[in-house]
């Protein structure tokens, strides 16, 4: 029975040692890379091809959440579970849209390191009610807000199209052939309708938050 490879991103040595110890102790696991800072995880991790990344939310220079994000496009199977010190709902839920699929406190005891991984070898992810409700809500927010873009006229999702790529009204007006003040009343229409103040929320709407 093959082991499942475990990689370890930590800046702090004693806990990089702690999780390497606990993983390696378990007859399932084996740790195949540990590293220090972010940079260094995206050399050597898909060298090794972890099936399990736990990785640091708060490393010295490039964060643990730009790293995972960076990761998940080399090794987009890699499961990559945020290891943390304080349970902040901001930065965790910003992981987990970049690519992670739970977290992990670093005051966690072994056997709960093993169940984590274990989590999400098997399609889980770890996290508390707080942080799952975040996911919830914005997932649900996603959906109201395609719904209110379907709700927009042809022209007004041209006009939107055209403000998310960054034209102003009037490079706007002279694509579609219509008059800066025809351009003006489409977005006030779409602020109505999308139930937004300003050009880079309708953006958003469009795009999806980042």
């Amino acid at each position: 029975m093959s082991m499942t490879k475990i990689g370890i991103v930590e800046d702090s040595k004693t806990t990089r040692e702690g999780l390497a110890t606990i993983i390696d102790l378990s007859p399932d696991f084996r740790c195949v890379c540990v590293c220090d800072t972010a940079e260094k995880a995206l050399v050597q991790l898909p060298k090794h091809a972890p099936e399990v990344v736990l990785m640091d939310i708060q490393l010295p220079g490039m964060s643990g959440i730009e790293c995972a994000a960076r990761l998940k496009k080399l090794l987009p199977e890699v499961q990559i579970i945020m290891v943390t010190v304080y349970e902040d709902p901001d930065r965790i839920f910003s992981a987990l849209r970049n690519g992670a699929s739970g977290y992990l406190l670093k005051r966690a005891a072994p056997d709960q390191v093993i169940a984590a991984i274990r989590d999400v070898q098997q399609g889980g992810a770890p996290m508390s009610g707080e942080i799952a409700r975040k996911v919830i809500l914005h997932f649900r927010d996603q959906s109201a807000a395609a719904e209110e873009v379907e709700n927009l006229t042809v022209r007004e999702r041209e006009v939107l199209e055209l403000v998310a790529e960054g034209f102003i009204n009037k490079e706007i007006a002279d694509r579609l052939g219509v008059t800066v003040e025809a351009v003006r009343w489409h977005l006030k229409r779409i602020y109505a309708k999308l139930h937004v103040r300003t050009r880079t929320e309708a953006a958003l709407k469009l795009r999806g938050p980042k």
